[in-house]
């Protein structure tokens, strides 16, 4: 056993940058799945919805650490090698997937159905219909509760230590373990998830209040 130290302090610091970078990771594949999981969900096409739907019932309907554990030990059962990178990268990728799927699915349909029927009077095909009427709206709808999401991405990361990736909560317990200090070491952890998460928490809200204001006028 020895005292936590500064080399210890800079060992965990360290690891944020592997979770900003899962997070960045979870977060770019989930934002282009999300998105094909809200055009399927608004789709006129019956087997695409169901398709969409039967995802998002199974990704928001299972705890994301079973996801991590499926992919990570089953896939070696299947013959498929799967390092800590890639199990969580694809299960944190799948998992937001669903849930901004639906955030996004709900800003499509928030659209008053009026924009739609205006898109078809002016002949524009479904491609256009949506690029140049309805997601750009939807956008601005969908903003807050997106980056307000993000928060629960970055502490999804946390996740990632069961199975080995070494972000801030693995390299924290592997500190503690080295130094029986978990007041110090789980302190300066949380420091470090809450200087990540309270910046976008105040974005998210202050979105939230310009939305509101844009609205009531």
């Amino acid at each position: 056993m020895r005292t936590f130290g500064f080399p210890d302090f800079l060992f965990i610091l360290e690891a944020a940058r592997w979770t900003i970078a899962l997070s960045l990771i979870a977060f770019v594949g989930g934002a282009i799945g999300g998105l094909a999981v809200a055009l399927a969900r608004t789709s006129d096409n019956a087997f695409a919805r169901g398709v969409a739907t039967v995802f998002v019932q199974v990704f928001q309907g299972t705890p994301l650490l079973l996801q991590l554990f499926l992919i990570f030990f089953g896939f070696p059962v299947l013959g498929i090698d799967v390092n800590p990178w890639v199990a969580a990268g694809m299960a944190l990728i799948l998992n937001t997937s669903a849930f901004l799927g639906e955030i996004w699915r709900g800003s499509i349909q928030a659209i008053p159905h009026g924009q739609r029927e205006a898109a078809d009077a002016l002949g524009l095909h479904y491609v256009a219909r949506m690029r140049d009427v309805i997601l750009p709206q939807a956008f601005r709808i969908a903003l807050p509760p997106t980056v307000g999401y993000m928060v629960q991405v970055i502490k999804g990361t946390s996740l990632a230590a069961i199975i080995g990736f070494t972000e801030v909560t693995r390299a924290g317990q592997i500190i503690n373990n080295a130094t029986f200090q978990p007041l110090a070491v789980f302190g300066l952890v949380a420091a470090i998830y809450f200087a990540l998460c309270w910046p976008l928490s105040l974005l998210a809200a202050r979105m939230e209040r310009r939305q509101a204001r844009a609205l009531a006028r």
